[in-house]
Formats: structure tokens, C-alpha cells, sequence
């Protein structure tokens, strides 16, 4: 485990999926990850890459030849290399090897930079094309914050809310992870969206062409609060394990297929194609009260 500190907070980090797996805020000793109890979800926050979501059967074509990728990629499961760490950052660097190129024919160097500033923590993905031609990629997060943050409160006391009043439609999904067709409205021009278990029996919510690129994460109850920006991220997904203490935020720069994608990698909705020797970099953020 890798561990950063300010004055504010304290961040620990698994080297494996360079996946963020506490943080405190230290003047409280507050938590506010999931600590990933395995009865409902034993991850913390997952880095996804190269896919965001799952693939048509898990599989996908690139000049006529088939690759199988398991949901979210498999960046989660692979072991970063600390290639900078100072008392208050860390970048974590995952490059392209034998077994890479066996599932995602694409030469990279993906880095996960976490770093802090007073009582807030930015987390920044660079993809960067070591190759000549170009490669097609998407990225996310899909940190789970605890919920109840507090004691004394409980799951349905905390709320979401936006900086934009908008209506809310999510994508359903189905069975086999893959976006429907149709959106359902989930609420009508409003800035929250209050938290309920049931929420999530249905899986994600899944939302497009949102304005908004903040969210709140808090109760009436309590002063502690969570802020969560995440600027340029043109997908977003909230979810929760049936009955779990947790909310995940998750804000991708690609999608799930939909149930009729011909599997042409580079015409996936939400793919990124990035030119030779060129470099894509998006961050979000969480502020921690």
C-alpha cells in the first residue's frame, strides 16, 4: 500500500489497479471510502481501461480480428509501477506488455496520478500512444463512498446534488450489462436525487448528456459532506450493490455497448481515438467537509 498525506487528509492507495482504497479526513478521522466488505462488493474504487463497461458477448473487432475483454477492462486487475511519489502525490504507471497486447493490440502508458491540496483530492488519468498509429481507448472512475458517512444516520438521509437542475433520464441495462435502447425519466428538472436502496435494484443508473459536473454527497443531519467534480466526463454512472452502505460515483469517458453494436471497436460509442504519440488526460476531484 502507498500512502499520501497533507495536513487535511490521508489517502492510501493499492498499487494493484492503482485503486484508491482510504480517505481520511483527519481531523475527524472520518473514512469516506467503502471498505469493500466482500458479502456485498469487495472493491473500492477501480480504475477502468481500456473499456468502460461491458462489450457485445465481450467482444470486440479491430482489422477483422476478434479480442476478448472482461467488463471495465483490465486495468483493475493489473499491478502499477510507482514511477513518482512525494509526501503529498503519487503516479502509478501501467504499460502495454505481452499480455495486453494479447486482448487490446494498442502500445500505451497509462498513468493514475493522485494528488492533494488542502482538503481535496484530484485524481487525473493520462493515456499516452507510444505507438505510430493511432489506438482507440475509453476511461472511468468508480470510486464507492460510504454511506452512511456518519454515525446516528442512516442510508436514506443522504442526497446527490448537482450544480445543474436538469431532468434525469437514465439508460437501463441489461441483464448482460449492455445499454437498452430507450432512457426512463427518473426525475424532472430538480438538482437531487435522495438515496434509497431500492434505487439500485434495477443496477446503474446510467445518465448522458447531463449539464452538470458536480455533485454534493451529503444529509441534512450532518455537517460532513462530500463534494465531487468531474468536468468533461460526458458519462456518468451511479450505483450501489443491493442493500450495500455505498454510492459510487462514477464518471467515464466511454459506455457499456448497446445490445445492437456491430463490436467495431473504433465505432463504439464513446470511444476515444487517440493519434500517434499523442497524450489524453481528464481529472475529477473530491472535497472532503
Amino acid at each position: 500500500m502507498i500512502t499520501i498525506q497533507n495536513a487535511d487528509l490521508q489517502v492510501t492507495i493499492n498499487p494493484k489497479g492503482a485503486e484508491l482504497n482510504s480517505l481520511v479526513l483527519l481531523a475527524s478521522q472520518l473514512e469516506f471510502m467503502w471498505q469493500g466488505n466482500p458479502d456485498f462488493w469487495g472493491k473500492h474504487s477501480p480504475v477502468l481501461f481500456p473499456i468502460v463497461g461491458g462489450l457485445k458477448d465481450n467482444t470486440y473487432y479491430f482489422k477483422g480480428n476478434a479480442y476478448t475483454l472482461p467488463r471495465h477492462g483490465f486495468a483493475r486487475e493489473k499491478t502499477f509501477v510507482v514511477e513518482q511519489q512525494q509526501s503529498d502525490s503519487v503516479t502509478f504507471l501501467l504499460t502495454h506488455d505481452e499480455t495486453t497486447l494479447a486482448v487490446y493490440p494498442f502500445e500505451f502508458a497509462f498513468r493514475v496520478r493522485y494528488s492533494l491540496l488542502n482538503n481535496q483530492l484530484k485524481v487525473s488519468y493520462l493515456v499516452e500512444n507510444t505507438n505510430n498509429d493511432a489506438l482507440w481507448f475509453s476511461v472511468g472512475a468508480h470510486p464507492a463512498f460510504k454511506v452512511p458517512l456518519v454515525e446516528g444516520t442512516q442510508y436514506n438521509d443522504y442526497l446527490l446534488s448537482f450544480n445543474q437542475s436538469e431532468d434525469w433520464a437514465r439508460w437501463p441495462l441489461t441483464p448482460e450489462g449492455l445499454v437498452e435502447k430507450t432512457p426512463v425519466l427518473l426525475a424532472k428538472q430538480t438538482t437531487d436525487l435522495p438515496l434509497t436502496k431500492e434505487l439500485f435494484y434495477e443496477d446503474a443508473l446510467v445518465f448522458k448528456n447531463y449539464r452538470s459536473d458536480s455533485v454534493v454527497l451529503h444529509t441534512p443531519k450532518s455537517s460532513h459532506s462530500l463534494q465531487f467534480d468531474f468536468p468533461h466526463f460526458p458519462y456518468l454512472g451511479i450505483w450501489a450493490a443491493k442493500n450495500a452502505d455505498f454510492v459510487c460515483i462514477e464518471p467515464w469517458c466511454g459506455i457499456a455497448d448497446s445490445a445492437d453494436h456491430n463490436q467495431d471497436i473504433t465505432k463504439k460509442e464513446g470511444i476515444i481515438q487517440l493519434a500517434a504519440k499523442e497524450h489524453f488526460e481528464r481529472s475529477w476531484t473530491v472535497t472532503l467537509g
